[in-house]
């Protein structure tokens, strides 16, 4: 009893079993691993059972198992660290590089069209419909000059297109082959359909001018037909008529109840203004490419031709007015406007270059489709930010509007699928 007490209880005693249950594990383990060996060795070799007998190759093979099943659940039970998804998207990655270039193309392209441009709508309604501290000569508070809106955004916009030109050409006038008085038209145009846009959203909302927007197809149309004699098939005109209807539709069904028959007249001319304006300032662009060459002017030539007649233009038109020292007076009372615009001029440059950068990599096609998704989303950004409801009826006219304008895509997708096919 001593002994047993000694080996059991004894801390010395405990410890010296435990060293001797250690040395009776790893002598066990020894063997164990030399028979495994050895029944791996005379598995391989051609002369099976010449070095152990039958009941030691079994006593191999059944000490072998359940060290290869916990090999198994261990590797599996390997956690995946970060280290692998990395090297793993890695490989994904340089499987099809073209790709995923392309796609990382489209990725920009596509938020900076929308981050530009929804940007810019917000700050656009945010500036000529809200009520900001009156001033002596802007007493209900409104923002009281839409010209000086144009003016600001060309202002930067010349800015930029002097740098890009620069940076393209080398020199910013220098390599010009088209003049700028040929942009003065298109200047003048593109000025006269910006102001209209700004000063219609004192009379109607956001959603109804972004949707009547989508109707210019029908002016675009005629200033061709006009301009150049272009001659259009039967279904886009019918396509025109459709996309007429849902605006209207829209536009009914927007108005609201308290609203001043006068003051929608006055809203509803300063968006066929903006269309008038508008239609004729592409198809004018579209005579400069065609009478100089495109591959004489680039579009940030023509950002630059364009923005260049337009600033003097908005100039001249601030001073004869007389909106400068009233924009003055109102931006030194609000502050905050002056930040607005800035903004509205940042996010309208960048838009540009976001533009002619989509249409050079993917075509017009896709960035037809951007454009018209990012219509989509300002007009539920401004009902939801600006509190403008949308009805049933609206809402049949804004999808026949956008419906009719994806088949449209649809159409020309098609179409230059085909074009090219009966190339090759």
């Amino acid at each position: 009893w001593k002994r047993y007490w000694w080996r059991v209880f004894h801390p010395r005693g405990m410890a010296r079993r435990r060293g001797m249950k250690t040395e009776k594990e790893e002598t066990q383990l020894s063997v164990e691993e030399t028979n495994d060996n050895e029944s791996m060795m005379s598995s391989n070799s051609d002369n099976v059972g010449s070095v152990t007998g039958g009941g030691d190759e079994e006593d191999g093979k059944a000490q072998m198992q359940p060290l290869m099943m916990d090999s198994s659940v261990a590797s599996s039970a390997t956690p995946i660290t970060a280290g692998d998804n990395t090297s793993a998207i890695r490989k994904l990655i340089n499987s099809n590089p073209e790709f995923f270039g392309q796609a990382l193309k489209f990725l920009f392209c596509f938020l900076g069209l929308q981050a530009s441009y929804l940007t810019w709508g917000y700050m656009q309604e945010l500036i000529m419909t809200s009520e900001f501290e009156p001033t002596k000569s802007s007493p209900d508070g409104k923002f009281p000059s839409a010209a000086f809106c144009v003016f600001s955004n060309r202002f930067l916009a010349i800015i930029v297109a002097m740098i890009a030109v620069k940076l393209r050409h080398g020199s910013v006038l220098a390599n010009n082959t088209a003049p700028l008085i040929a942009f003065a038209p298109c200047a003048l145009s593109n000025t006269m359909s910006s102001w209209s846009q700004y000063a219609s959203l004192r009379y109607v909302s956001f959603p109804v001018q972004t949707v009547f927007k989508s109707s210019k197809i029908i002016p675009v149309m005629l200033m061709g037909k006009f301009l150049k004699g272009t001659a259009y098939p039967c279904t886009q005109y019918a396509e025109a008529a459709l996309i007429t209807a849902g605006v209207a539709i829209f536009s009914i069904a927007s108005k609201e109840p308290k609203g001043d028959s006068d003051t929608s007249f006055a809203g509803l001319m300063f968006l066929c203004l903006y269309i008038f304006f508008d239609s004729f300032t592409s198809q004018w662009q579209d005579k400069v490419y065609h009478k100089y060459g495109r591959a004489n002017v680039d579009p940030y030539q023509m950002m630059l031709g364009v923005n260049a007649s337009a600033i003097c233009i908005t100039t001249a038109g601030l001073i004869i007015t007389g909106d400068f020292p009233i924009v003055y007076e109102f931006l030194k009372a609000n502050p905050a406007v002056f930040q607005y615009n800035v903004i509205t001029a940042i996010t309208s440059a960048s838009g540009q270059l976001c533009i002619y950068y989509t249409i050079k990599e993917f075509g017009p096609i896709v960035f037809t489709i951007i454009m018209t998704t990012r219509q989509m989303i300002s007009i539920c950004l401004s009902a939801v930010i600006f509190g403008h409801v949308i009805t049933l009826k609206a809402l049949v006219g804004a999808v026949l509007v956008f419906g009719v304008l994806f088949y449209q895509i649809r159409r020309k997708y098609n179409a230059r699928k085909q074009k090219s096919a009966e190339a090759k």
